[in-house]
């Protein structure tokens, strides 16, 4: 199915249309808090599941707010009188934004969905009709170049993402423009790609609908459009990272065979970045017979960076081929069809020897520090964290760097403090008089467990940036009974990963 079944777009060379859009669709209260209001919780968080019969229900009395609930986030066509006392409708007709439907109705041409800024911002998102959200419900369309709205991926690398104040900001696979919209408020300069020209257009009326400035949109693949000369202090992608045999959908397939896309993506970004910049990506990597999934990853990292890398979900192949053909749609119908592409995809992994497919994050920070000593993280946390993360990966990219200059001997002379909001649980038998083991639980970030035996407890529970570490060690060797010496010795690769971890944190 080509882009021709796709509908016409809004014009983007309307910017006092889209400005008075804007107003009144505030004015209105179509905003994330109204629409919470209006709707009530359930039928609210059954949009995000592509699910509107809960909120047709809530939408049947004639408040202005509820005709722009039908209209934009509905499908549903409304009388043009309705729509005339909320909105300016010549002009939204003559730009695209409404199009005349039988007798005397209108619709929506495209998905306009209220988006909550992390500073309270009114935000817009805008997608292809009935894309707003995809996932397992389909994303009811099967047109190549569709635009989808937000998803839980593009939250996720929203909230992973850095937000210092930069000179640029690189947004590689724009789509409906979600994360060029964030980096608009720190950066001063944001360039938005994307293969498709019609996520280029939806992108321009997303940043215009959310009172942002312009982006420099470019088409291309990866880093194509990017001139020789040109880096970043940002760049984040949420690529078409979905592993499959041939290239579908654009917004999700990458073309490219296997996990080449994102590792292509992430080698060639080193060279891109400007020192102390940062890149962040959503990626699947192969699991691959006789290969350990963090030795491939590790391959990936572009020399000069420092990499922090977490597995957060893996799935088996056959979860893996279901996931995608249902999030096109492909379950429901033609029986045969749908059996012979999920073959086509273990055909696939057969082939390559791929047993499963990880998702996670991947941050990279250049930095020259790195150039002789790389420091590259690799963990597997599928827990629940604490969203937004980006002051969370600062931090840890600031500890990397205290660590990589602190040998063992300047660890024991260092002071360090237990961070806030850690807590100890002791772990083993009713009764029993020692624990087996003490673990050592954060509630903020990452929200990490780690265990510890009772020489790191102990040393952990003192911290108070008073006094040094070797001096804590000295006062726990006498309480123990044991060699001061050799505990100096076997302890700080103990403290290193705590305070990698960020359990501690160096006092002052």
């Amino acid at each position: 199915m080509s882009n021709s079944s796709l509908s016409s777009l809004p014009s983007t060379d309307r910017p006092d249309v889209a400005a008075r859009l804007r107003d009144a669709l505030i004015g209105a209260a179509f905003t994330a808090d109204g629409l919470l209001e209006l709707l009530g919780a359930p039928a609210y968080a059954a949009l995000a599941r592509s699910e509107i019969v809960p909120a047709l229900r809530m939408t049947r009395g004639d408040s202005p707010l509820e005709a722009l609930v039908r209209l934009f986030l509905l499908q549903q066509p409304v009388p043009h009188a309705r729509v005339a006392d909320v909105l300016p409708v010549d002009a939204c007709v003559e730009s695209g934004w409404l199009v005349p439907v039988g007798g005397d109705e209108l619709a929506a041409s495209v998905d306009v969905r209220p988006y909550g800024g992390p500073g309270g911002e009114d935000w817009f998102i805008v997608s292809d009709l009935g894309c707003a959200v995809g996932g397992a419900g389909g994303i009811g369309s099967r047109a190549e170049g569709v635009v989808l709205g937000v998803g839980g991926a593009s939250t996720t690398l929203a909230g992973l993402t850095v937000r210092t104040p930069v000179a640029s900001a690189l947004d590689l696979g724009t789509g409906s423009g979600i994360q060029a919209l964030h980096a608009a408020l720190h950066a001063t300069r944001v360039t938005a790609t994307d293969v498709n020209p019609r996520a280029l257009h939806i992108t321009a009326l997303t940043l215009a609908l959310s009172g942002a400035p312009a982006a420099d949109l470019r088409e291309g693949s990866l880093f194509e459009p990017v001139r020789d000369d040109e880096t970043y202090d940002l760049i984040v992608s949420n690529p078409p990272f979905v592993i499959s045999p041939g290239a579908r959908l654009t917004y999700r397939d990458g073309g490219m065979g296997g996990d080449d896309l994102c590792r292509t993506l992430v080698q060639q970004a080193g060279e891109r970045l400007n020192d102390g910049g940062y890149a962040h990506f959503l990626a699947n990597w192969q699991h691959v017979e006789g290969e350990d999934w963090q030795d491939r990853l590790r391959s990936w990292v572009p020399r000069g960076c420092d990499a922090w890398i977490v597995q957060r979900e893996v799935q088996d192949v056959t979860q893996y081929a279901e996931l995608w053909l249902r999030d096109a749609g492909d379950h429901r119908g033609d029986v045969a069809g749908y059996q012979a592409r999920y073959d086509a995809w273990l055909d696939e992994f057969e082939a390559r020897k791929v047993r499963a497919v990880g998702f996670g994050w991947i941050t990279l920070r250049r930095s020259r520090a790195a150039e002789t000593v790389p420091f590259v993280t690799l963990e597997e946390w599928p827990h629940p964290v604490e969203q937004p993360l980006g002051d969370t990966v600062r931090a840890h990219f600031a500890r990397v760097d205290y660590l990589r200059e602190h040998d063992d001997a300047a660890l024991l002379t260092a002071h360090f403090r237990l961070v806030e909001e850690i807590v100890q649980e002791q772990v083993g038998l009713p009764g029993a008089e020692d624990p087996e083991h003490v673990v050592l639980r954060q509630n903020r970030g990452m929200r990490r467990a780690t265990k510890v035996d009772t020489v790191g407890a102990g040393f952990a529970g003192v911290c108070d940036g008073t006094l040094s570490a070797g001096r804590i060690l000295d006062a726990i060797a006498q309480l123990v009974g044991e060699d001061p010496v050799a505990l100096r010795d076997r302890t700080p690769a103990q403290i290193r990963l705590l305070v990698e971890q960020g359990f501690l944190e160096p006092a002052g």
